[in-house]
């Protein structure tokens, strides 16, 4: 990750500040395009790489074209766990297990909690690492293609892995030196990573335009998609000239994920408009879609190892959901009946065993269905905007998506995750009292820089040492939440 620094104090600070800026920016609706919904990929550096893998992977069936993928790692690499994500998924300090996490991700996709993995089959995927990078160690890199390779054919499969790039972008004309890993984290290597990412996934294109571009560049409002869940205010997207809206379906979709420390209000425009992916959607009708973290997401970072949900890696990850009704919004409206993602979709009601999941009634929608961690939980489509959903566990955070059906049973877009917790119940699950230094050598919760966190709910359990006491209630394997039995 670039410059990653676990200063929780400064990073809340600097959310509060960026939060102040951006409800004072003028955003637009992100407009419906009609672009080609066949034509839709992914890329991304660092988080944004580990997130381009789980967005390629979880939804398939959507970024049908692949994913590039700069200094990032295996799908659910981190297992949900900080220290995974920061060890071996990093520094490849230990072993990362891809043959489990290959049986994952088919176990998951049997589920229904991502796109069936025969998708992956006709994708390909670019990827890179760059031998100067000691963030993302090439061992991580080499176990992502590792893994790739039970899915995708080795044919669809491009790794660069011998240029002296440090951990950035890369490209041929603009950034720093190119060993280096400093913000903006983009190098000048004398190499259009770019325009090899996109000519790999989609073949043979056009020149890349050297000049003004022709096309526009629009910041467009990311709320109604996120919620929140560590995702900024706003997001950009760039459109050539040809793929305005009402041009059809000729137009192509991108969406470009910056790393850590990278988003707007960390860098500035620069990796919206300096990587060098705009030049070539100018010339080849490709849509380039921006999403942004906030900077209350740690370090801002994209979720890659479940700081904001513990779905982040399945289809009802909250950030997973938003971008994919981003892809679903830029490639609506071109003349299809597929409905649009619910808004609105909030919990409420919270007993032991049940949470009321609200949303806002979407128009030409007859019914609709709900789903709880990427799984429908609804026998037949439900009437109304609101559904109750029971035989829950006491003291767990869920996570619940909707999506509208048409007269003809079509499913639209998936809406934005909305998570809720459970009331703590009389029975079910185990107690463990303790300090929370005897939480940690027990394995029930971490320590970092100084705080303790609860294993499984990541809740904050004050300062890590003898003296703070907590009491943690054991709601599943390895899963912890603040409460009492």
């Amino acid at each position: 990750m670039p410059a990653v620094n676990w200063n929780w104090k400064r990073s809340v600070m600097a959310a509060a500040m960026a939060v102040a800026a951006q409800g004072a920016a003028a955003a637009v609706p992100l407009p419906a395009l009609g672009a080609n919904p066949a034509e839709v990929s992914v890329s991304g550096l660092s988080a944004g790489g580990f997130m381009a893998v789980q967005l390629h992977v979880a939804y398939s069936a959507t970024f049908k074209r692949g994913a590039g993928v700069v200094a990032g790692g295996p799908y659910y690499c981190a297992e949900g766990s900080v220290l995974n994500a920061t060890g071996r998924c990093m520094t490849h300090a230990s072993s990362i297990p891809v043959s489990t996490l290959v049986s994952t991700t088919n176990s998951w996709a049997a589920s229904g909690a991502i796109d069936p993995v025969s998708n992956l089959t006709g994708s390909k995927v670019y990827l890179f690492s760059g031998t100067s990078d000691n963030t993302v160690k090439q061992p991580v890199m080499d176990d992502l293609k590792t893994y790739y390779q039970s899915f995708v054919p080795a044919a669809n499969t491009v790794y660069k892995n011998n240029l002296g790039a440090g951990h950035a972008m890369v490209t041929d004309d603009f950034g720093g030196a190119c060993a280096t890993t400093a913000s903006p984290y983009i190098n000048n290597c004398g190499f259009d990573l770019a325009g090899e990412i996109l000519q790999h996934l989609y073949g043979p294109l056009n020149a890349r335009n050297n000049g003004t571009l022709g096309g526009s560049f629009t910041e467009f409002n990311q709320g109604e998609f996120s919620g929140g869940s560590g995702m900024a205010a706003t997001g950009w997207l760039y459109t050539p000239a040809a793929c305005a809206a009402g041009s059809g379906n000729s137009c192509r979709v991108h969406v470009v994920l910056h790393g850590c420390k990278q988003n707007y209000t960390d860098v500035g425009d620069q990796y919206v408009k300096k990587t060098g992916y705009n030049r070539w959607a100018d010339t080849n009708n490709i849509v380039l879609v921006y999403p942004q973290t906030s900077t209350a997401a740690t370090n801002s970072c994209w979720d890659w190892w479940g700081y904001g949900s513990v779905n982040y890696a399945k289809k009802s990850g909250p950030q997973m959901a938003a971008v994919k009704a981003m892809v679903d919004r830029v490639t609506g409206g071109g003349g299809g009946s597929a409905l649009p993602a619910p808004t609105g979709v909030g919990t409420s009601g919270a007993t032991s065993s049940s949470m009321v999941i609200g949303w806002t009634a979407v128009a030409g929608a007859s019914g609709y269905n709900v789903y709880r961690g990427g799984s429908k939980v609804n026998a037949s489509p439900v009437a109304g905007t609101s559904y109750t959903d029971t035989g829950l566990a006491p003291s767990t955070s869920y996570s619940w998506t909707v999506t509208g059906l048409t007269a003809a049973n079509a499913e639209g877009a998936m809406s934005a995750a909305a998570t809720g917790t459970t009331t703590g119940g009389s029975g079910g699950g185990t107690c463990f009292t303790a300090s929370n230094y005897a939480h940690t050598v027990a394995g029930r919760a971490y320590a970092l820089w100084g705080l303790t966190y609860a294993y499984g709910s990541g809740q904050s359990m004050g300062l890590w040492n003898i003296y703070v006491t907590t009491t943690l209630k054991q709601t599943g394997p390895n899963y912890y939440v603040i409460g009492s039995c």
